[in-house]
């Protein structure tokens, strides 16, 4: 893959993920960017970007898993720190489709021009969160209507592994129409396929009993800033089960090392328990330089 990006491209078709890089975002970019490989035509290099630097790889405990499971190597990826978007674009030479997310970053907002295709479930829910599609499924649905044959099992697992990710957190009845539809779809061409509750059971216990990962890798792996100028207040979710909640004052414990080494002034974390849509919020704030003090569980 890296060998090609070293020759002179007249065409470079991107699908990049959000920045969360979760499952369902890295799957759809993988089977989207292959989709395109087969039906573009021979001069466009079709690439799925990880929107995550290589390093930051190791804190998705899931998606290796599964990635591992079907023996595809962490070589086969690129992630963002190893591809020049920006000189692509500059060069008129970059197409990029955006999956599960409408929007760049402020220091991508110079790459909206190449946009042409966006991929995000967001915009096909009724605004309940609990019933928005996944983009796997999105995915799923377009090559099955434009390009059947191109389902292996090997992508199948791939993506029925993502949905069921996605939903594993909802009840039955609280999957959407099309992703039954899809899961159904991808069962009944591959009956071969693990059962749905195998799958989830791994998944969630690879989610929430990940295995040589610190708790500030943890809180990396989903962060999210926010900022009005003046304050900025970081959220982090660390997944963990009821009977380790215990582990509360260690992460607790370990805020005023991270704060100091990403620079931030104030920090809000959530964590959510297993099987409902609940969570727990804590609020830490800097009380005076080198001081933090709980302001509150919400």
């Amino acid at each position: 893959m890296k060998q090609k990006l070293s020759k002179r491209l007249e065409k470079v078709h991107v699908v990049l993920g959000n920045k969360s890089c979760d499952l369902d975002s890295l799957i759809s970019a993988l089977t989207y960017a292959y989709f395109l490989d087969k039906v573009s035509p021979p001069d466009v290099l079709c690439l799925p970007v990880l929107n995550i630097p290589r390093r930051d790889f190791s804190y998705f405990t899931e998606t290796r898993f599964i990635l591992e499971e079907l023996n595809i190597p962490e070589s086969f990826y690129i992630f963002r720190d190893e591809i020049n978007l920006h000189q692509l674009n500059a060069e008129g030479k970059l197409s990029l489709t955006l999956v599960n997310s409408s929007m760049l970053t402020s220091e991508d907002e110079s790459l909206e021009s190449a946009i042409v295709k966006v991929i995000n479930p967001d915009e096909q829910c009724d605004g309940n969160l609990e019933l928005q599609a996944s983009s796997s499924s999105l995915v799923v649905k377009e090559i099955l209507q434009e390009a059947p044959e191109l389902i292996t099992q090997q992508l199948a697992y791939l993506l029925r592994g993502s949905i069921l990710f996605k939903c594993m957190s909802l009840e039955p009845e609280r999957i959407t129409e099309q992703q039954e539809k899809v899961l159904s779809i991808l069962e009944e061409k591959f009956p071969d396929l693990p059962p749905r509750e195998e799958i989830i059971s791994v998944l969630q216990d690879t989610q929430f009993n990940p295995q040589g990962v610190s708790i500030e890798e943890v809180m990396l792996k989903d962060l999210k800033e926010l900022s009005d100028g003046e304050i900025k207040v970081a959220i982090s979710t660390v997944y963990m089960t009821l009977e380790v909640r215990g582990n509360l004052n260690k992460i607790v414990g370990i805020w005023p090392h991270f704060i100091r080494k990403h620079f931030s002034r104030e920090y809000q974390g959530s964590q959510l328990k297993i099987g409902l849509v609940v969570h727990d919020c804590l609020l830490l704030t800097v009380k005076d330089e080198g001081m933090f003090q709980v302001a509150g569980n919400i």
